[in-house]
């Protein structure tokens, strides 16, 4: 995917810090020199090109409730149905396939343990697949971000 100068300048201003305000789009606009439909386009232009995954807040979820990594071993017939009925959970996200016997992985979320042993219960019963349950432990705060600068 070839990426045009206002999305690189677009992502590394803005994949750790969107604004906070009525009008988002149009505050990075500001920022960024440009109209609020230019942002738009190339927000688009991401997706569609699977350069971006998601535009929206990342925040600590033990604030919120709680959450765990979850695997489950799918056998390779099933593993798209399988994927779909997880994909259709609110609480997902993050849901990947892996090179290994447990080959799906995802993050399960909710308002608190009782609510997500009821989820891993629920997919257990809908799947008929026994999840892997690993709540996190200890958090180990990294930099996801990726500056991409000028293009070479």
């Amino acid at each position: 995917m070839q990426i045009d100068a206002l999305s690189r300048r677009l992502i590394d201003r803005f994949q750790h810090g969107m604004p906070l305000c009525a009008e988002p789009y149009r505050a990075m606009a500001e920022a960024l020199e440009c109209s609020e439909a230019e942002v738009l386009a190339c927000l688009e232009a991401l997706e569609h090109g699977g350069g971006l995954s998601r535009v929206g807040p990342v925040f600590e979820h033990s604030r919120a409730g709680a959450s765990t990594l979850v695997a489950l071993a799918v056998p390779e017939a099933r593993l798209e149905s399988v994927a779909a009925r997880i994909n259709s959970y609110p609480e997902v996200n993050h849901n990947y396939l892996r090179e290994h016997r447990y080959n799906l992985w995802f993050v399960l979320t909710g308002p608190d343990r009782a609510h997500v042993e009821a989820l891993l219960a629920r997919i257990e019963a809908d799947t008929g697949l026994v999840p892997l349950d690993l709540p996190m432990q200890a958090a180990y705060r990294i930099d996801l971000g990726f500056p991409i600068g000028d293009a070479p």
